[in-house]
């Protein structure tokens, strides 16, 4: 059964994480995720390129080479293993699955905050600190989102989660008390 690149992203970033936390290497491969990431966004087919079974492997290998040399130890192994079972195209959803790992581990919360208006400063860090205490983490990053029709207040969005406090869900919420 052929598992779809979803399924691969996520089980190859969960193994990264966890042999990273086994090795205390965690920081330093997310680092260098980070820099990957940067890679693959700045040359969008480098996943495809690496995965096509058209080109000759020794084309592959080449530029394996170039895009490994910035990395040693158990990333540059991580990335041959990757390479060799022709997923460098699922590389991004690795990432992203070792990202929400590590954001985890650190108590991280990362989401947005939707308001009318922007945020003032010192607003959008009351707000984070109370995101973050509210749903059980340290810390959260949340990045300040303009909608118009969100009439007033916000609506977070964090971990499939939603934190709905605008005064139109407020409205919503009074008409079906009144209605009872």
């Amino acid at each position: 059964m052929k598992l779809d690149k979803y399924t691969v992203g996520k089980r190859y970033g969960k193994a990264l994480f966890e042999l990273a936390i086994e090795k205390q290497e965690a920081d330093k491969i997310y680092q260098e995720l980070l820099t990957l990431r940067e890679i693959f966004h700045d040359v969008p087919d480098l996943g495809e390129i690496l995965s096509d079974a058209r080109l000759e492997p020794y084309e592959k290998d080449e530029i394996m080479k170039h895009l490994v040399s910035g990395f040693d130890g158990m990333m540059k192994n991580f990335l041959y293993v990757v390479y060799n079972y022709s997923r460098m195209n699922d590389l991004l959803l690795m990432i992203d699955e070792y990202e929400r790992r590590y954001d985890e581990h650190k108590s991280l919360l990362l989401g947005t905050a939707l308001t009318a208006v922007p945020l003032t400063k010192e607003q959008h860090q009351q707000m984070e600190e109370k995101a973050a205490k509210l749903l059980g983490y340290e810390q959260a990053h949340l990045i300040n989102l303009i909608d118009p029709s969100v009439v007033g207040g916000v609506v977070i969005e964090a971990n499939n989660k939603v934190i709905d406090g605008s005064i139109h869900k407020q409205l919503e919420k009074i008409q079906e008390l009144l209605l009872k």
